[in-house]
């Protein structure tokens, strides 16, 4: 891998984390109906950290081949809608919204995942991890939506 190519991938993630600090859950979050099974607080900047260096390091290992353009637009679509959903969630407070940007999300992650498999395996097993986190994490928003009638 070469730890050149890292850099503007950990900026893109970089860029995708910031929204988590702007955009933080608050009050109107703390108050919703929560399932029991949702992870503590804590547990968000810890996995989300080692999703992007995951996901990050994946995409440097599959750059430099020249087979990889398809693979880099999924990468390139899923951190836009990672980067979306925040803001829309946590900043609009629209759930119902937010369960479409992830499940877009989600289509993008396991796409994302099939095309980097077929350039490097390795780079897609980086992607299994953020595929589960982003599966609960559209499970936790369909449950608050359900759990919350607007």
């Amino acid at each position: 891998m070469d730890w050149f190519a890292l850099l503007p991938f950990l900026a893109a993630c970089a860029a995708a984390a910031a929204t988590g600090t702007l955009f933080r859950p608050g009050a109107w979050y703390e108050a919703l109906a929560k399932p029991a099974w949702v992870p503590p607080n804590k547990a968000f900047p810890v996995v989300w950290t080692v999703i992007y260096l995951l996901i990050a390091a994946a995409a440097a290992r599959v750059a430099p081949d020249p087979d990889a353009g398809r693979a880099l637009a999924f990468w390139s679509m899923q951190i836009a809608l990672n980067t979306l959903w925040t803001p829309v969630f946590f900043g609009l407070h629209r759930m119902r919204a937010g369960l479409v940007i992830i499940c877009l999300l989600w289509i993008a992650v396991a796409a994302t995942m099939i095309a980097f498999f077929r350039v490097d395996l390795l780079a897609g097993l980086f992607f299994v991890p953020y595929l589960a986190w982003v599966s609960v994490a559209a499970a936790m928003n369909a449950a608050l939506i359900r759990m919350n009638p607007a």
